[in-house]
């Protein structure tokens, strides 16, 4: 009885213990996004709050697809989401190629060393959001510290208008969220033993060879996570191309802004908002099941 009891005790206590992230989801998660997708199927009205209600007065279901019908037919938005999926894509690409060498030479450094650069690499955090990105405006801006350093050396005659352009938000985007690369992939490196790597050139393998056939597939789960941790919030980044991108760049983010807090069109902003999770969810889901084929195919 004792052995039974134990036994029900460790079980709830299982029980418990999964149910928890399951309640943060449904909390966190769940929750908010059927408020929003509910306020998708609404018609907007000049009213508190601007959305005509999800139930009629007879107990009958109001709901509406106007929003993203609309969606569908203005190309504006269009246009929106596939810049903002090709900037955002860009931007996980540049810091992929920024932050593999970075994590790797962390990874092989000695213990004293690799501290302190895992240092240098989380500093940035330390620092507001907003203030570095203005910091980045005073960098970039017509009689910025850049522009002024190039005319003192006689590169150039005039400043160069960084500001207010893609190349600005590039700029933005990578030096946010590099960290957020570089960090997974160290994790991924630093446990990566390196005599299969030796092995691999002492058998004829050249250092490209052996880089492709052994360091990259080892690194790729590291490089998975990296890139979902910089095209996720790079995706939907309002901050950054408002700041350095200026009223021109009409990102997803920045259009989502405005439809709920100019525009006052909730059932819109709405339905952007979830056209924009089923754009990032649908990725996340199929990397999932692609890792866990390979992780069957490996066993």
């Amino acid at each position: 009885m004792i052995a039974v009891a134990g036994f029900r005790r460790d079980m709830l206590w299982q029980r418990f213990t999964i149910a928890i992230p399951y309640l943060w989801l449904l909390v966190f998660f769940l929750a908010p996004f059927a408020i929003i997708l509910k306020i998708s199927l609404a018609d907007p009205i000049i009213a508190q709050p601007p959305f005509t209600p999800f139930f009629d007065g007879q107990g009958g279901v109001a709901a509406t697809v106007d929003s993203y019908l609309f969606l569908l037919t203005d190309k504006l938005y269009a246009v929106t989401y596939l810049k903002s999926v090709f900037m955002a894509a860009v931007a996980t690409l540049l810091c992929l190629a920024l932050g593999f060498p970075m994590a790797y030479g962390i990874a092989r450094a000695d213990e004293g060393t690799r501290n302190l650069l895992l240092l240098l690499i989380v500093l940035p955090f330390w620092i507001s959001f907003l203030l570095r990105v203005y910091a980045w405006m005073g960098l970039l801006n017509n009689h910025g510290v850049i522009n002024n350093v190039l005319i003192w050396l006689q590169v150039i005659d005039k400043p160069i208008a960084f500001m207010y352009t893609d190349f600005a938000i590039y700029v933005g985007l990578v030096y946010s969220y590099l960290p957020f690369m570089v960090l997974p992939l160290y994790a991924t490196l630093e446990r990566m033993d390196l005599d299969l790597v030796d092995a691999a050139q002492d058998l004829g393998a050249r250092p490209s060879q052996a880089f492709w056939d052994i360091t990259w597939p080892l690194a790729r789960p590291g490089v998975i996570a990296g890139c979902l941790l910089v095209f996720i919030p790079a995706m939907g980044e309002y901050v950054i191309p408002y700041l350095l991108g200026g009223p021109e760049s009409l990102l997803i983010g920045r259009v989502l802004f405005d439809e709920f807090f100019v525009n006052r069109d909730w059932p819109l902003a709405s339905a952007v908002a979830i056209v924009l999770l089923l754009l990032l969810v649908v990725p996340i889901v199929f990397l999932q099941r692609s890792q866990a084929r390979d992780a069957e195919g490996h066993a």
